[in-house]
C-alpha cells in the first residue's frame, strides 16, 4: 500500500478520467482533415477550478470567456475544447462563437454556463467553423475508460506528433489522491507558455484560491521553463480541477501533505511540459539545462531559458557539435548577475569549460553523447546558491519544412 513516505508514484495505466468524478471524449468533426478536433472534460461535481494564461497581450476569445466562466464563483464542470481553429483575432464574432459554444455545452449537459470553460487551438484569423462545432457537442459520448481519455487526448493536438498524458497519487490524510494531466503543444512554445494547452484534474479537496496559489507556483518552475521556438502564441491556457472527492481535509499552506500535493502538482505539470518540449517540431531531442550557483533561483532559471532557447545551441545539438561557444555566449547575454571568470560547462559527463577557460575533451566523446535523443548540458555559475533548470529542443530542417507550410 502507499503510505506517506513513499512521496508520487505514477499511475502507468492512469489517465485524465483516473481522479475520481472526471469524464472526458473526442472525436472527429471535420473541422481538420482526419484526427479528432473536438474534446471535453466533464466533473459530475461542481470542481474548485484555477487557470494560468498566455502573457500574450494578444489574446484569443475563448481565454476571456474561461476567465469570465471562472470569475464567476471559482468552479468549473466541464470544459469544451476544439482544435484545427484558434478562435484568435476573429473580432466579436469570434466572442460571440466562443460564447455560444459555452452556452451549447451547458445546455447539453444541463449546467448553468459559468460552470463551463472554452479552449480552441489551431490556425488564426479564420472565422469558427460553427456549423460543425455546435451540432457535434451533444454527439460527445463521455465516458471513464482509456477509450474515452484517448480520444480527447487526441482531440487537442495541432502539429503534435505524439499524444501527451500523465497520471500521478500520493497520499493526503492517510488516503490516495490521484492527479493526472493531457497537454498539447509543439510549435510557438516559449516561456511564459507558448501555443500549449494543458489540463489537470484531481479528486482532491482544495478550494480554488489554494489550487490558483499551488498552480502558479509550479507553473513558473514547469510550463514557463520550456521553450522550442521563441514565440508566445494567443490561445495558451493551463487550467485545473478538482473534484474533491478523495474525501481529504481541504488542502492550504497549513495542511500537513500541503507539500505533498504541491510536488504531485509539479511533477504533473513538469512531466507535460518535458513532453511538450521533447515533441517540438521537427525536434529530434530533448534538451534540459541545468544550472547551479547563480545569484538566486530567478537568475538561475532565466541562464537556463537562454541557452536552451539559443537558436545556436539547438542547431549545435542538432548537429552534434560540442560547441561550447555557443553556450557561453548565451549565458552571457541572458541578463543574469554573473561572474564572467567562474563559469563552469558540461555536455553530459563530459566538461568542456572550467572557470571560463577551456578544458582539453575528447570531442568524439562529447559528439558522440550528443546523438542521443535526451542532452544535458550543466553549468556552474559560482556566484551563488540559485539553482534553475529548462527543457528544449534541437532545432532541424524539419522545422522549417512545418512551419513553411502550416496554413497550407
Amino acid at each position: 500500500m502507499l503510505t506517506a513516505e513513499d512521496g508520487i508514484q505514477t499511475i502507468e495505466r492512469g489517465s485524465i478520467v483516473t481522479p475520481r468524478g472526471f469524464y472526458a471524449a473526442g472525436m472527429h468533426t471535420g473541422v481538420k482533415r482526419k484526427r479528432n478536433d473536438l474534446g471535453m472534460i466533464y466533473c459530475d461535481v461542481p470542481a474548485s477550478a484555477a487557470a494560468l494564461y498566455t502573457k500574450n497581450m494578444i489574446q484569443a476569445a475563448p481565454l476571456q470567456t474561461t476567465k469570465d466562466s471562472i470569475a464567476s464563483e471559482g468552479k468549473l464542470q466541464a470544459i469544451i475544447i476544439n482544435s484545427g481553429n484558434a478562435n484568435a483575432c476573429t473580432g466579436k464574432q469570434g466572442e460571440q462563437d466562443a460564447y455560444t459554444m459555452r452556452h451549447a455545452t451547458a445546455q447539453q449537459l444541463e449546467l448553468p454556463d459559468h460552470r463551463v470553460a472554452v479552449s480552441s487551438t489551431g490556425i488564426i484569423g479564420l472565422p469558427m467553423p460553427m456549423d460543425r462545432i455546435i451540432p457535434n457537442i451533444k454527439e460527445l459520448h463521455l465516458d471513464t475508460d482509456q477509450e474515452a481519455a484517448t480520444a480527447f487526448n487526441e482531440s487537442i493536438l495541432t502539429t503534435d506528433a505524439i499524444r501527451k498524458s500523465t497520471c500521478r497519487q500520493t497520499i493526503i490524510d492517510d488516503s490516495p489522491v490521484t492527479m493526472a494531466g493531457s497537454a498539447k503543444g509543439s510549435g510557438m512554445i516559449e516561456p511564459n507558455m507558448g501555443t500549449m494547452l494543458a489540463f489537470v484534474t484531481t479528486d482532491a479537496a482544495i478550494e480554488p484560491d489554494m489550487l490558483q496559489l499551488a498552480l502558479k507556483d509550479v507553473t513558473d518552475k514547469t510550463f514557463n521553463c520550456i521553450t522550442v521556438d521563441g514565440d508566445t502564441s494567443t490561445n495558451d491556457m493551463v487550467l485545473t480541477m478538482a473534484s474533491g472527492k478523495a474525501g481529504n481535509e481541504s488542502l492550504t499552506p497549513d495542511h500537513k501533505d500541503w507539500n505533498a500535493f504541491v510536488e504531485m502538482l509539479r511533477a504533473t505539470c513538469e512531466d507535460l511540459a518535458t513532453m511538450i518540449a521533447r515533441d517540438g517540431e521537427g525536434a529530434t531531442k530533448l534538451i534540459e539545462v541545468n544550472v547551479s550557483g547563480a545569484h538566486d533561483d530567478q537568475q538561475a532559471g532565466q541562464v537556463a531559458k537562454t541557452v536552451v532557447g539559443s537558436s545556436l545551441v539547438k542547431t549545435a545539438v542538432y548537429g552534434a557539435d560540442p560547441n561550447w561557444g555557443r553556450i557561453i555566449a548565451a549565458i552571457g547575454r541572458s541578463g543574469a548577475d554573473i561572474n564572467p571568470e567562474t563559469i563552469d560547462a558540461f555536455v553530459g559527463p563530459v566538461q568542456l569549460l572550467k572557470n571560463s577557460q577551456p578544458l582539453a575533451f575528447s570531442e568524439k566523446e562529447a559528439s558522440d553523447y550528443l546523438l542521443q535523443d535526451t542532452i544535458t548540458i550543466t553549468i556552474g555559475l559560482n556566484n551563488g546558491d540559485g539553482i534553475g533548470k529548462a527543457w528544449g529542443c534541437d532545432l532541424t530542417y524539419d522545422y522549417v519544412r512545418i512551419n513553411a507550410s502550416y496554413t497550407t
